[in-house]
């Protein structure tokens, strides 16, 4: 069993391990000769499943292993990649390989960085005794005849007695050669056999009735966390008036505040909470949803006509929007994947989820 590869997108690898990490500890990383599948199925909240293929992080990418497609399943704590990974930020170059050390099997990740000597980081003080001028014996900065010196300072005078020589200090021009420095870190894994995994799949779910390209997710997630935070304190201030009388809380008991996702298929959306004591919410409207290819529809034309999405699309009013619920703060979670940048598109079954 073997992997490596040199890494060609640090950047994205950094900010993909950060936002597993922000929803769960651990990650089931699966390598083949053609993608990276990244799962994390935490006790409670979202789960991910995330599928890339190997140009987009990978260069030089080798895998070899006994099992079909040369795939290799790891179990990789989430936080020491995250950390390894923004370590590289400003390496020159960076490759990992899967490695074994005490029998123990390691992600290795091995980070090359160039520095070069400062050219300009030094002064070096030089005392410059005055030259004496033509016939000025004693070398001071008038003429012999101290009580009669009229005459103009000689050339050589007017050059200061000390100078600072701003340089390398060696003399040879400022810039020397690169310095180069490697540094290696390894990230404990383990790695998983086929009968290991073989019961974990993607949970299946119908066509969904509505699908939107979401706005920035950034400002999705400032929103939402906003709202989630307004709830939280409407919470703590009804469950404080109601102390004695036993009532207050939110719907879902500890979970947190839900909030109330809806789309359509005519370019809406809008984001809000609802509790006994408050009731805000925010539009958008004018957004893009994505046309279905009929190449990818089980039916074809057929199926695209037959899409509940179709069917949403024709609907107006009240009628037309798909309604979930969601924990406000698992949702906060889910959005962090924002600092990927790209696009996203969100598809909803007009479930309740309680």
């Amino acid at each position: 069993m073997r992997f490596k590869s040199s890494i060609r997108n640090v950047g994205t690898f950094t900010k993909l391990a950060a936002s597993l990490n922000s929803l769960g500890k651990v990650a089931w990383i699966r390598l083949d000769k053609d993608q990276m599948r990244c799962t994390v199925i935490p006790e409670q909240g979202s789960q991910v499943w995330a599928v890339l293929s190997v140009e987009t992080i990978f260069d030089d990418y080798s895998i070899q292993s006994a099992a079909p497609n040369n795939t290799i399943n790891l179990e990789v704590p989430l936080a020491p990649l995250h950390r390894a990974l923004r370590s590289a930020h400003s390496a020159s170059a960076a490759s990992i390989r899967l490695t074994k050390k005490d029998a123990r099997p390691l992600l290795s990740l091995t980070i090359l960085t160039s520095t070069h000597p400062a050219s300009a980081g030094r002064a070096t003080l030089e005392s410059r005794p005055f030259a004496p001028a033509p016939g000025d014996l004693d070398g001071d900065d008038d003429d012999d005849d101290d009580d009669n010196d009229t005459g103009p300072p000689n050339a050589a005078d007017t050059r200061d007695p000390y100078s600072y020589n701003f340089g390398s200090g060696s003399g040879g021009g400022g810039h020397g050669p690169p310095r180069e420095t490697t540094i290696t870190q390894d990230i404990p894994v383990r790695v998983l056999s086929a009968p290991q995994v073989e019961g974990i799949h993607e949970p299946r779910c119908r066509d969904p009735d509505v699908h939107i390209l979401l706005p920035s997710l950034l400002q999705l997630k400032s929103i939402s966390e906003r709202f989630t935070k307004l709830a939280l304190s409407s919470s703590s201030t009804q469950q404080r008036a109601s102390s004695h009388g036993g009532g207050g809380g939110f719907q879902g008991g500890v979970a947190g505040p839900r909030l109330e996702i809806a789309a359509t298929m005519h370019g809406g959306l809008r984001v809000g909470i609802r509790t006994e004591g408050l009731r805000i919410e925010s539009r958008w409207a004018g957004l893009s949803n994505p046309e279905l290819d009929a190449a990818n529809v089980e039916g074809g034309e057929e199926g695209v006509r037959r899409h509940p999405s179709t069917r949403m699309k024709a609907r107006e009013g009240e009628d037309s929007w798909a309604v979930v619920r969601v924990e406000g703060r698992d949702w906060g979670r889910v959005l962090g994947v924002g600092r990927l940048g790209g696009r996203v598109i969100a598809c909803e079954w007009e479930v309740w989820v309680s």
